[in-house]
């Protein structure tokens, strides 16, 4: 495991990259799915990382708790290499219910990774939908619980959203999000 903080090739103001990705319901997805909603947290994530696994609990409450915020899961790690991030069990977290996102997609390309520059798991990126377009409002952590073990107190991510929905600035200090690298093939 080599642990990474998140970099910004991404700036707030700056438009979401497009995708087109094939969620784990064997539906394919690009930004115009989601054009309903007036949120949208792109996170990139996987199965096997510690990191990841200590937010999801954290991005299933979200999604349940904004109905205009869509949370998707984008998984960019090479399979091969780390099993437990197939596809196949990419399906079985959302069946058992361990993953409850509004998308979790497939990034078997890496192509969509790279285009929004992200570098670790989780990496969240969360957009305002302006006129139909997806515009980045914030990119850092998701809450203050900087370590698997340890418990969140600050929800950064929950007040980020909140102010992307009132349509106001967001004014959350922005610390990177830190988690395993992505695995680059």
């Amino acid at each position: 495991m080599v642990l990474k903080e998140s970099e910004d090739d991404l700036t707030p103001g700056d438009k979401a990259p497009d995708f087109s990705l094939e969620g784990t319901d064997g539906e394919t997805y690009s930004l115009d799915s989601f054009d309903d909603y007036d949120a949208l947290l792109v996170v990139f994530t996987c199965n096997h990382c510690p990191y990841a696994q200590a937010k999801f609990d954290e991005l299933n409450y979200l999604t349940r708790e904004y109905d205009d915020l869509a949370v998707v899961g984008i998984n960019p790690n090479d399979a091969e290499e780390y099993p437990e991030d197939s596809f196949e069990k990419m399906r079985e977290y959302v069946d058992d219910g361990r993953v409850g996102y509004t998308a979790y997609l497939r990034d078997e390309s890496q192509e969509v990774a790279a285009a929004y520059g992200a570098t670790c798991t989780p990496d969240p990126f969360l957009f305002a939908n302006e006129d139909d377009t997806f515009v980045l409002k914030y990119h850092g952590r998701i809450d203050d619980a900087m370590s698997p073990d340890e418990e969140a107190e600050e929800y950064v991510m929950r007040e980020a959203v909140e102010s992307v929905l009132a349509g106001e600035d967001v004014d959350v200090e922005v610390v990177p999000s830190r988690g395993c690298s992505i695995k680059w093939y």
